[in-house]
């Protein structure tokens, strides 16, 4: 492969930015010829040759880049790379209202959390929260955020211009017990991954790019408030790279109210997903819910930490799956050694049995997130499982491809 003649390609059609419609996810199909593409840019690199719009992934071996559909590189080089386009998805949140401060959430003491907060309150553990940032002026947060990363301009700090991170941050991990609120898991430490702008929207790309950097800062879980309709590979084959590398990934299934179906890429077996309650303990009007649930949790009117040091109540699966990241993290405070695939087992051995309104049923027997039962059974298993627990993954059956 003439590697000099390929970056020169990609070189002249990316210096033209194509509309947002026409960016790609290059994946190459032999890993030996990404690393030498890597290395070859490297040299040119260092003699002052750069390529600005152009980003890749170790993880997966691709490039992300904006390439028109009329690409003249694609054509020439469409048996060595596997070509996406680049898709855009939404954080998944209803619209919100301003409130005060809450102390300790309904939906903190509907998951029982204060109670194990004696015994583990999440410290140590690092959980990468790819979202729209966080305020890291917000007082109950100024001691649960580390730096992160902003992939929309990696010169700046990851400050939310939206509010949808700073809420989900709040729920996970805010500690201000004297006069703001108290996230699930108050000593967790939040590594905000900016990937969405100020209107809760991003790439798929972006989001490779972010499971990509949480893997190799060692973050344990990864919570993913958002989705879409439409199966990625790319995106995919990195939440699997993840999930291999031991990270729980947390992910919200939508809120279409739909009963067969939740959105991408809660739908990946490799994720938790996570289907949205009220204050009664009944699957919320909005949820996703079915076969495809691994747990629910609050997600019905959720007061949290907003932008500005305020405070906001949203409704949304992605409330919900906030509260689900918090209470693994207060588990693996203690029992550090627990596979994703026994996590998910865990939390659905031990969820709070929800209850039906009247003429519903569930398609399965599934729960709320229950934070002491799962801190005791997760504190007895056995530690280092090395083999995921298949039974645990969401069916594979009539997937669409």
């Amino acid at each position: 492969m003439d590697y000099t003649g390929f970056i020169q390609m990609l070189l002249e059609e990316s210096e033209h930015p194509a509309s947002a419609l026409e960016r790609r996810i290059l994946t190459f199909h032999n890993p030996q010829l990404f690393n030498a593409y890597q290395r070859e840019l490297h040299a040119l690199k260092s003699s002052g040759i750069t390529i600005p719009n152009v980003q890749s992934s170790q993880l997966i071996k691709a490039i992300i880049a904006p390439l028109p559909s009329q690409s003249e590189l694609i054509n020439k080089y469409k048996d060595t790379l596997l070509v996406e386009d680049d898709i855009q998805l939404k954080v998944h949140a209803l619209p919100s209202t301003l409130e005060s401060s809450p102390g300790i959430p309904y939906g903190v003491k509907q998951i029982q959390a204060p109670k194990v907060w004696s015994t583990s309150t999440g410290y140590n553990i690092k959980i990468g929260v790819i979202d729209t940032g966080a305020d890291y002026y917000h007082p109950d947060l100024r001691h649960s955020l580390a730096r992160g990363i902003n992939l929309l301009n990696r010169n700046m700090m990851p400050l939310d211009d939206n509010g949808h991170g700073t809420h989900i941050a709040g729920t996970i991990a805010a500690a201000n017990s004297t006069v703001g609120m108290i996230g699930v898991a108050p000593r967790a430490t939040i590594y905000p991954v900016k990937a969405f702008d100020h209107n809760g929207s991003a790439y798929v790309s972006d989001i490779i790019l972010g499971i990509d950097w949480c893997v190799r800062n060692h973050v344990d879980i990864i919570n993913m408030s958002f989705g879409m309709k439409t199966r990625s590979r790319a995106l995919q084959e990195i939440v699997n790279k993840a999930y291999h590398a031991g990270i729980s990934i947390i992910a919200s299934s939508g809120n279409d109210s739909k009963r067969r179906s939740i959105d991408y890429p809660a739908r990946y077996s490799q994720t938790i997903s996570v289907g949205a309650t009220d204050h009664n303990r009944r699957i919320a009007s909005f949820s996703n819910r079915g076969q495809y649930i691994d747990i629910y949790a609050p997600g019905d009117k959720i007061i949290s930490s907003w932008i500005r040091g305020k405070y906001h109540e949203m409704s949304g699966t992605s409330m919900a799956t906030s509260h689900v990241s918090g209470a693994i993290a207060l588990l693996l405070s203690q029992n550090r050694n627990l596979h994703p695939s026994e996590l998910k087992t865990l939390l659905r051995r031990t969820a709070t049995p929800l209850r039906v309104r009247k003429g519903q049923r569930l398609d399965r027997d599934c729960g709320e997130v229950n934070a002491p039962r799962l801190l005791k059974e997760g504190m007895k298993a056995n530690a280092g499982a090395s083999e995921p627990i298949t039974a645990s993954l969401k069916p594979q059956k009539n997937r669409p491809s």
